[in-house]
């Protein structure tokens, strides 16, 4: 994977999670289905998983590694054998008999990808993801890395700082950056 050389860091902050610090990633479906093949794939057992949205955080765990992906007509399915989920990546047009109207392709399809940090009020990151959002700037998913401050069992403890890598492993990867200290610079996690 070609890593992204304009890569950069954006802070901002968001009603109920805070200061983020989000670092963008191109929509393009080969990149993106690329990524979620390789989490899905290769880390399902690391990472949880659902939509993180006012009211709501599914924090979602995969009991074995899915046994299909595939992609179709812009959607991309990651099938565990009893449950599955979709999420649009790429061109969607629906069927010759049933064709999807341009605006409503547009609103399905991932149109912000990012890798994000939350900062605590102490001004150190303490979480770690990757959130989808489309074309209407709703959150379609966000995949939650292992975290240094929680246990496998999310069980709260001294920072282990050797899960952060996936999130080095990833960056890395799919954006050319390299680790950093200030993602091992706090102390605690800290809810907000």
């Amino acid at each position: 994977m070609k890593a992204d050389p304009e890569a950069t860091l954006v802070t901002v902050e968001e009603p109920g999670m805070g200061r983020l610090e989000i670092f963008a990633l191109k929509p393009e479906a080969s990149v993106l289905e690329a990524l979620l093949r390789e989490i899905f794939s290769e880390h399902w057992d690391k990472v949880q998983f659902g939509p993180l949205i006012q009211g709501a955080a599914w924090e979602i765990e995969a009991s074995g590694p899915p046994q299909k992906i595939g992609l179709h007509d812009g959607y991309l399915t990651v099938d565990f054998g009893h449950w599955h989920f979709h999420i649009c990546i790429g061109e969607h047009r629906g069927t010759r008999h049933d064709p999807v109207p341009p605006e409503l392709a547009a609103h399905r399809r991932t149109s912000r990808a990012e890798f994000y940090r939350m900062i605590n009020r102490e001004g150190t990151p303490d979480s770690w993801g990757l959130r989808l959002l489309n074309g209407r700037d709703e959150q379609q998913i966000t995949i939650f890395l292992p975290n240094p401050f929680l246990s496998a069992e999310m069980k709260f403890q001294k920072p282990d700082w050797t899960r952060l890598a996936l999130w080095d492993h990833l960056r890395r990867k799919y954006l050319g950056l390299a680790p950093e200290a200030r993602d091992r610079s706090g102390s605690r996690m800290i809810h907000p």
